[in-house]
């Protein structure tokens, strides 16, 4: 006896594992259920899909059992290949997620770190300016280009102290006189 009984679940190509059960029924008839299972697929929605039950005689089995079986359990195939390929996506998107979140974080922090040091500069600028030591005041504000985000106020505030120092006043500091 030749059958092609397995060149034909071959061609079906499905993932995973196909379970055939068969069964005695009443009546000379058989119960055959066919199981997709893929162990491949991480989605545990994949359980709920049921078993294909078939019952008839063996020759209505023999003659009509691939064509009631191929489309179903591709589709059961395809639908547990999708949920794999959904499941790790998700995987993917989570793990991108908490690296953007993690990129945010400590982008933060040291957004945070580097403002602490600008105000901590420019405070020490102030006590020097309260000290009358211009120049020193005006060497403790930091450059530009350390800070270019800030540059308006760096600006401002070197030529405020450098106003302070650099230009003379013949008649004492701090006093004007009318001639």
């Amino acid at each position: 006896m030749n059958t092609n009984f397995f060149n034909q679940i071959a061609q079906m190509g499905v993932a995973g594992d196909l379970h055939l059960t068969i069964a005695k029924g009443a009546d000379n008839n058989l119960i055959v259920s066919v199981m997709l299972q893929n162990e491949g697929c991480g989605d545990n929605a994949k359980n709920i899909i049921p078993p294909l039950n078939l019952r008839g005689t063996a020759e209505e089995l023999d003659n009509g059992f691939f064509e009631k079986i191929t489309t179903p359990i591709q589709t059961a195939s395809g639908l547990m290949m999708d949920m794999e390929a959904f499941m790790k996506q998700i995987e993917v998107a989570k793990k991108q997620s908490a690296m953007e979140k993690e990129k945010a974080d400590k982008h933060k922090i040291e957004q945070e770190a580097k403002d602490k040091k600008f105000k901590d500069v420019m405070a020490k600028a102030d006590e020097l300016e309260k000290e009358g030591k211009f120049r020193e005041a005006w060497m403790k504000v930091p450059e530009i280009t350390e800070y270019p985000e800030k540059a308006d106020e760096i600006r401002k505030r070197k030529t405020e102290l450098s106003d302070k120092f650099s230009a003379p006043n013949l008649f004492g500091a701090g006093h004007e006189q009318n001639v």
